[in-house]
């Protein structure tokens, strides 16, 4: 049985993700070390998985599935385990998110749906007090993951408008911007993202107090989600909602075009190179 952290993760999709997996290793008569072999990673992180101590990243789940031959089990109580992962305020809106058909983003900066590995690995590396390696590499993890969504089928239509100030603060590993910033632009070329600048000149506006998500679903509910500073704050009132989307859309208005916005990126990126 699960050994390590069983009572701290007990009933929760974490752990039935961690007894699943040793529970099928032991079924199918492999060793640690013969699984380490077939799927080429390490044999002590995937006790680690086995004991719950680690939540991993999707790659991880499918190199299993095929191992076992689960199909997409292990895809799938890892994704019922990483909404878990999440703090309280914040898991509400990614069930919403999950299932948007529609999202507008404003964002004062590079937003988790579009940040690259490494990028998202330095920005929640940033806070003052150090993040241990394991706890960092699971909300990388949990973030690269909900990127998943952005290729389901079929996919929400996602419009992110970035304020200016988003690019005015790269990271001093001119690599990592780099490949961020051309992540930004093969994003742009999907057919379901759309990305907008929004220029200083714009001057001020009604959402320049954080950073503000609009989903909208299938069967029409509409929820909202305002972002401040290590804070945030769901709306479901369907009031606030149309007076936000009408924020929102005299924000577009006042944005660069996306192929304006392209350009600006694109030139961005032409700079940082050496």
């Amino acid at each position: 049985m699960v050994e390590k952290n069983s009572e701290e993760y007990e009933g929760s999709a974490r752990w039935v993700l961690a007894c699943e997996l040793q529970r099928l290793r032991e079924e199918s008569g492999k060793s640690l070390a013969q699984l380490s072999e077939e799927t080429n990673y390490d044999r002590t992180y995937l006790h680690r998985l086995e004991t719950g101590e680690r939540l991993s990243k999707r790659p991880v789940m499918e190199a299993l599935d095929r191992v076992y031959g689960t199909g997409e089990l292990l895809v799938r109580l890892w994704g019922l385990a990483r909404l878990e992962a999440v703090a309280d305020r914040y898991k509400l809106f990614m069930k919403y998110e999950a299932k948007a058909a529609i999202m507008h983003k404003f964002m004062l900066g590079i937003p988790g749906l579009l940040q690259t590995e490494d990028y998202a690995r330095l920005v929640l590396s940033s806070a003052p007090m150090p993040v241990p390696a394991d706890e960092l590499e699971e909300s990388v993890a949990v973030r690269i993951g909900r990127q998943d969504l952005l290729r389901s089928s079929p996919p929400p239509s996602l419009r992110v408008i970035l304020d200016e100030s988003a690019f005015m603060r790269p990271p001093a590993d001119t690599a990592i911007w780099s490949d961020q910033l051309s992540h930004l632009v093969g994003a742009s070329e999907m057919r379901n993202i759309t990305i907008q600048v929004l220029p200083f000149a714009a001057g001020p506006h009604d959402l320049m107090g954080g950073s503000t998500s609009l989903l909208w679903m299938d069967d029409g509910v509409a929820v909202a989600y305002l972002e401040g500073n290590k804070s945030g704050s769901l709306i479901e009132d369907a009031t606030e909602i149309s007076q936000l989307r009408l924020s929102y859309d005299y924000l577009r208005d006042m944005a660069l075009t996306p192929p304006d916005s392209v350009a600006f990126i694109k030139q961005l990126l032409e700079d940082s190179r050496p």
